[in-house]
């Protein structure tokens, strides 16, 4: 946008000052009328008592159109032939923008041979008598559907035409770190400053290479690839580059319509395995850049070893409580150590075969519930548990290798945005309800008992015993113990988090306190729990020898009534399969998080179903996709920037590195952790694990739209955030809308907690169902525009 402003002062005749006695609108403060000599003769001001001035500015807008390097020949013109003679200042401190101004202009008409412009310059950049309001200056903006919400307040140009230069000049400044420069720039980074003398034609005018300079600066990947170039020719280089790139992504954009052309095949979905040729396609030429890109790149090793430490931790402790949950639903006969023996084989499997290798899979809390629903079946029909649990896999494994054949996953077009963040949020309240659970059993087992009633009977009477024996044994200490390490490790955890936005330390060692927040906190308590109170008993993880799991049914254990069961119990965990799958990689592949080599729903549902294949046969825990891990994992190799608007600030990912190397590594540490089964593995106290879930949990809300939502609903309209639905959407169609995913989000809670288990075989088909009353029952009491805003495309 193009801010033209122009600045009017009052103007009076022959006397020098007036003084009026009025009482102005702030309390005990009086004004006085103050006039100066100006460039255009005397200049009045209204002067309050303590200093502040008032003064009258005058504004004009004006919107400007992106230049077409595709078509307009000038744009790779003005930027060949300005920019070897530019004026570049990287990393400047000042935080006046008079000064910053000074600088570059400085620097700019030396490089002219023009130092005597440099009054005319400085009294066009800025306003007469304003001090520090620039003239002219384009700034980008951020809207929908044409209409203007905010300005992009990262990046400023700002224009001058002189009389006293010889030719046009560019200068660049970036910023040590964004500063606050005034209204409406409070968080600028970039300042680009255009001269032009005035005798010049009107395709090389201020405002025309103004233009050529805006359209460059306007994107923000573009932007934050500039952020850590660190010579002034690397930071010429990459803006001629960029401006090579813009002619080819023009050109192609006019060539296909402005967007990406359906190809011709994979139309049909009863094409078999269409969809998994297409996915092998796309992402095998980047097969051995997933490698490469692990280690090459400013900061990337540093972000891939902290990525690799937070899924280790991430993964192994919840495998190891799911494997403490099917030990107790199977009697044993499923444990720990097969939960972390099939996190190795799977993870390493799918991190090498996947052809979306960000996403992470492993054992989750419906699947260890499902395999409750198994043993249930097998005790009531008395059946081989590990038959059934066998023949059960492999026919899961079958219908998913199947969806993966038929391009099942394209039905998964009718999942919107509203269904991931209705997931999410369940496994956010089933991480939040295991970890309250573990509490509540912790203090039925130790603080409310039999033993601690005695124990208050006998502290508060003179009952006396006959021998030590007799006096109750309470261990309330235990309990206490539990909750300081279960919030502990989840504070420690979420204040490293967010340590960036603290202004202690420096940046850098900010950003590394915040990759390694989950394992500092849960080694840290581990500690506190296991050595600094050693004298208090924890429980902790029992586990087989690692020759004890692989475990083969024997064929005679496979009647007739084993194998319909399997094929019958097989098709609900297909659909939680098939949903959990999809809506994981969809939220890994969302448009916020910027990936660019590309999607594989089709082909990563097949690797899912052929593992789970060898995992059903050696009776080892199934895996899929999971959620919040998926989302997190992208989040510990992304850069990310802070968007503040309105006094709000919002995360941005402006790059993620796609790799294979950190979920290897993390399955690979995994692997190894084995031969740590029982020490030191078993010095991480249950409580310790416990607050990782709440603060997979915490962290996992940040950026869901349902819970923003909800918090509305709590919240005065005039703190409401100013977010795109609430500009766009009346207030009540977004109450509506909040209140159908929380009725669905209830229906998956009760459905997942209920207490018979049989019940929980309706939770996937549930899942499921959200598809058709998203797409046929919502839109007839809530408005296709409004849903478009709600529930599009992630924003």
């Amino acid at each position: 946008m193009s801010v033209r402003k122009r600045f009017s002062s009052f103007r009076e005749g022959s006397f020098k000052e007036l003084t009026s006695h009025f009482q102005s609108s702030r309390p005990n403060s009086h004004t006085k009328w103050r006039c100066r000599e100006g460039f255009a003769g005397k200049i009045w001001s209204l002067q309050y008592d303590n200093g502040e001035e008032v003064a009258l500015l005058y504004t004009e807008k004006d919107t400007v159109r992106f230049k077409d390097f595709a078509s307009e020949v000038r744009g790779n013109m003005d930027v060949d032939s300005l920019l070897d003679d530019a004026a570049v200042i990287l990393d400047l401190t000042e935080t006046c923008l008079e000064r910053i101004i000074h600088n570059l202009v400085q620097k700019t008409l030396d490089i002219l041979d023009a130092p005597s412009a440099y009054e005319e310059a400085m009294t066009t950049l800025f306003l007469p008598e304003s001090g520090n309001i620039l003239a002219k200056t384009i700034q980008g903006t951020i809207g929908f559907d044409g209409t203007i919400v905010e300005n992009d307040q990262s990046w400023l140009l700002t224009m001058a035409t002189l009389t006293n230069i010889p030719r046009r000049a560019v200068g660049i400044v970036r910023l040590k770190q964004p500063e606050n420069l005034g209204p409406g720039h409070e968080e600028t980074r970039y300042i680009i400053m255009v001269l032009c003398p005035t005798k010049e034609k009107e395709t090389k005018s201020a405002t025309e290479t103004s233009r050529t300079f805006a359209t460059l600066f306007a994107d923000i990947n573009f932007r934050t690839k500039l952020q850590n170039v660190p010579s002034e020719n690397m930071f010429k280089d990459m803006i001629a580059g960029h401006a090579r790139g813009l002619v080819n992504s023009q050109t192609y954009s006019m060539e296909n319509g402005g967007e990406e052309s359906e190809k011709s095949v994979g139309k049909h979905w009863y094409h078999l395995g269409q969809g998994m040729y297409e996915d092998l396609r796309q992402r095998l030429p980047y097969y051995l850049s997933d490698f490469v890109d692990g280690f090459v790149g400013e900061r990337t090793l540093q972000k891939t070893v902290s990525a690799t430490i937070f899924l280790y931790f991430a993964c192994i402790l919840p495998a190891m409580a799911f494997g403490v949950l099917n030990a107790q639903n199977t009697g044993g006969k499923i444990g720990v150590m097969g939960a972390i023996v099939g996190q190795f084989i799977g993870g390493i499997l799918f991190s090498l075969l996947a052809g979306q290798p960000l996403v992470v899979i492993m054992t989750t809390a419906p699947i260890a519930l499902y395999i409750k629903i198994i043993v249930a079946v097998a005790e009531e029909h008395e059946m081989d548990f590990f038959a059934l649990y066998t023949s059960v896999g492999l026919w899961n494994a079958l219908y998913v290798i199947m969806y993966a054949l038929t391009n099942a996953t394209k039905l998964m077009k009718y999942s919107t945005r509203s269904t991931e963040e209705i997931f999410a949020l369940f496994m956010c309240i089933a991480f939040t309800g295991d970890a309250l659970k573990d509490a509540i059993k912790d203090f039925k087992k130790n603080y409310v008992t039999e033993e601690c009633a005695k124990w208050d009977t006998f502290r508060n009477s003179n009952v006396t015993f006959n021998s030590s024996a007799e006096i109750p044994v309470c261990h309330r200490e235990n309990s206490i113990l539990f909750l300081l390490l279960m919030f502990g490790t989840l504070w420690l955890a979420t204040t490293l988090y967010k340590f960036n936005q603290t202004p202690y330390l420096q940046a850098n060692k900010r950003e590394i306190l915040a990759d390694y927040a989950l394992p500092v906190a849960v080694i840290t308590f581990s500690f506190v729990g296991s050595f600094l109170f050693k004298e208090v008993s924890l429980d902790q993880f029992q586990a087989k020898q690692v020759h004890e799991v692989f475990i083969l049914p024997a064929w005679s254990k496979f009647s007739l009534k084993v194998v319909l069961a399997g094929m019958m119990l097989g098709f609900p965990l297909s659909l939680l399969f098939f949903m959990d799958q999809n809506i994981a990689e969809s939220m890994v592949n969302s448009p916020d998080n910027k990936l660019v080599k590309g999607t594989s729903y089709h082909w990563d549902m097949m690797v899912v179903g052929c593992l789970n294949v060898l995992l059903s046969l050696f009776c080892l825990p199934w895996m899929h996709a999971v959620l919040p891990h998926s989302p997190l994992h992208v989040r510990a190799l992304a850069d990310i920037d802070e968007h503040v608007e309105e006094g709000h600030v919002y995360d941005i990912i402006v790059k993620v590195r796609e790799n294979r190397i950190s979920s290897l590594a993390a399955n690979i540490l995994i692997g190894v952790s084995v031969k740590l089964i029982p020490r030191p593995l078993n010095y991480i106290p249950i409580p310790v694990l416990d607050g990782l879930f709440l603060y997979l949990a915490v962290t996992a809300v940040s950026g869901n739209q349902l819970f923003e939502r909800i918090t509305l609903l709590f919240m005065e309209q005039t703190a409401y955030p100013p977010n795109h639905y609430i500009r766009r959407v009346p207030q009540r169609k977004i109450h509506q809308f909040t209140g159908c995913q929380v009725f669905q989000l209830i229906v998956l809670v009760v459905l997942g907690f209920w207490p018979y288990p049989y019940i929980k075989m309706i939770f996937p088909m549930m899942l499921f169902s959200f598809l058709p009353i998203r797409m046929l029952l919502i839109p007839r009491f809530i408005e296709k525009k409004y849903l478009q805003v709600l529930d599009g495309a992630h924003q």
